[in-house]
């Protein structure tokens, strides 16, 4: 008989299950927005180390409740899928109220973190917002019940990041009309760019990795573009939205009066990682879709976000 699992195996067993290192997808578009927001409201301006510290403390929090919420949901599915039924709740590793637990004091502490922006920045929109971000992001595994958009759906919830930072440090996000024929783009369009281009970026990257587990989801159920139309069109479908995505891009930097140079070689780096995830998988070989998935794209929002940073600090 195995004996029970120290507290701290358990703990570290749910970090490798929900892959925490993986929060560096979204972490950097909040950070990004976060000193991006605070040019705005004054130029020059850059966010106190408490607001960063906070949005990170958010974004880990807000990830592990989503994550938690996706093996609780999907245990089930999850036992029926071959690649998935080793994970630690339908293998039995973990129960289902650990997780829970884990998932309730997460949200607990993201709650906590919003209210920081209250006590100590008069700022309580992130506390208001904080049950219905925290309802959005979880209810992603739902989605695959019933409609081929999830894919979609988990690109909103992502793109919350850094819409979510931008009026934790901005206070608001207002939307001023967009003088398209002019070709300009109101600043408070910013965070809105930015959501647009994180939805799209994993919106592909999830039909990528959708495309491993088509006879699984159609035994199933399971919705999924790869598959609705199978693997060959399902790469098409996300090389379109990842097209869409290097435009928003392109489109974050010409809206941003804080951006220039330094943040277009990151968009070029990004684009460039992009036509390689691309370039490697093949619907006759998805041998390399971990790399696609995990390394480059890890890559690409580290280099948005960083070289973005970078050119908001030396403007």
């Amino acid at each position: 008989m195995t004996s029970p699992l120290s507290l701290h195996s358990r703990i570290n067993l749910f970090a490798a299950d929900i892959k925490l290192g993986h929060s560096v997808f979204a972490m950097p578009w909040a950070v990004l927005a976060c000193f991006l927001a605070a040019d705005s409201v004054t130029p020059g301006a850059r966010p106190a180390v408490g607001q960063v510290l906070l949005i990170v403390a958010c974004m880990f929090f807000a990830r592990t409740v989503a994550m938690a919420a996706n093996r609780l949901l999907d245990a089930r599915l999850d036992a029926l899928n071959p690649r998935t039924r080793g994970r630690a709740v339908p293998s039995g590793r973990l129960s289902t109220t650990f997780v829970a637990a884990a998932g309730a004091l997460c949200a607990a502490g993201f709650v906590v973190a919003c209210a920081g922006f209250g006590v100590f920045f008069g700022n309580w929109v992130p506390l208001i917002a904080a049950v219905p971000v925290l309802a959005f992001v979880a209810a992603y595994p739902l989605m695959k019940r019933f409609t081929r958009l999830c894919h979609y759906y988990l690109g909103a919830a992502l793109a919350l990041a850094p819409v979510c930072a931008w009026a934790a440090v901005a206070g608001n996000v207002t939307i001023e009309p967009l003088l398209v024929l002019s070709m300009r783009v109101a600043g408070s369009a910013v965070p809105l760019l930015m959501a647009a281009t994180v939805l799209l970026w994993t919106a592909g990257f999830d039909i990528l990795y959708a495309c491993q587990d088509v006879a699984s989801d159609r035994e199933t159920g399971v919705f999924s573009v790869p598959a609705a139309v199978g693997v060959a069109r399902a790469l098409l479908i996300a090389r379109a939205t990842h097209a869409a995505c290097a435009v928003a891009l392109v489109g974050i930097g010409l809206a941003s009066p804080a951006l220039g140079t330094i943040y277009f070689l990151g968009v070029g780096l990004a684009v460039a990682l992009l036509v390689a995830e691309h370039a490697i998988v093949r619907a006759d070989d998805l041998s390399k879709l971990n790399v696609a998935f995990f390394t480059l794209n890890g890559i690409m929002s580290v280099a948005v976000g960083t070289f973005g940073v970078i050119d908001v600090l030396v403007r």
